[in-house]
């Protein structure tokens, strides 16, 4: 059985104080991109391993027992009586980017098992299983335009199409970790929640919408500041950083041109 599993974009993003088990709350607002990675589940009932996890496209690093897809399958194990299996992993989403590719990759295995093996788990089930995973895995049990509090697992739809509109995704080869974003990152309520801000017309937000990573991150990597002022350049109506970064996404309501050139050496996509 085969799924896509797509990426995101956090329309605005705000650190609004840090809980007592280390840990930040935030408000965000998660919004899908037709940027997607493969998965293929199939039963492998000779091999000595539960889930053996075959990996293409980009390369990850690291222990693939400790990748999300197996942790995911690992879950449902200590729960159900699942059969050996392969899984085929196609990576086209850019990691360490801000886009939730891995949390997308854990949350779609999940989706993907319990309709194969018909485990009957429904969709809140399945957002605590994912939720168990990593902090924003819940948003792609759904995929479905969300207001995100808490670590990004307490979530409520929002109305929200940006379907005519051309989304720009820019990724510098710079890889920051969540340790590394959250480093002096100050804590403070916003002035407007990005919940009220997105509501408003698309050309309002740049002045209102926000990424508090930016503050902390653009003068460490004037490179993906630079990457910013030149999406508003090429045209985009409101451009920021997505999550942690280091991607970063322009949202343009005509199609702009000459994408690749302008960001040389970055993985980009128009969508």
């Amino acid at each position: 059985m085969k799924t896509r599993t797509c990426a995101k974009i956090n329309l605005g993003l705000n650190i609004v104080n840090k809980r007592a088990d280390g840990y930040h709350n935030l408000e965000t607002v998660f919004y899908p991109i037709p940027l997607y990675d493969e998965i293929e589940i199939v039963e492998n009932p000779h091999s000595p391993e539960r889930c053996t996890l075959d990996i293409s496209g980009m390369s990850i690093e690291g222990d693939s027992k400790k990748n999300l897809v197996v942790r995911a399958y690992d879950s449902l194990a200590g729960r159900f009586p699942l059969p050996n299996v392969l899984i085929r992993l196609k990576k086209n989403i850019p990691m360490q980017a801000g886009l939730g590719g891995g949390s997308a990759d854990g949350a779609y295995t999940l989706r993907l098992l319990n309709e194969m093996f018909r485990l009957h788990l429904s969709v809140e089930e399945l957002q605590v299983q994912a939720a168990s995973l990593g902090a924003d895995c819940a948003f792609f049990i759904t995929s479905q335009p969300s207001y995100a509090e808490g670590i990004g697992d307490i979530l409520q739809p929002v109305n929200l199409d940006l379907r005519h509109y051309h989304i720009v995704i820019v990724k510098p080869d710079i890889a920051i970790s969540t340790k590394e974003a959250f480093a002096g990152i100050h804590v403070a309520q916003p002035e407007k929640c990005c919940k009220e801000i997105i509501a408003q017309p698309i050309g309002t937000w740049k002045d209102a919408l926000k990424n508090d990573f930016e503050t902390t991150l653009f003068p460490k990597y004037p490179q993906i500041a630079e990457i910013k002022r030149k999406l508003y350049e090429a045209g985009a109506t409101y451009a920021a950083m997505s999550g942690s970064g280091s991607a970063l996404f322009g949202i343009f309501s005509q199609k702009p041109s000459d994408i690749e050139s302008r960001f040389e050496n970055c993985f980009t996509a128009l969508l």
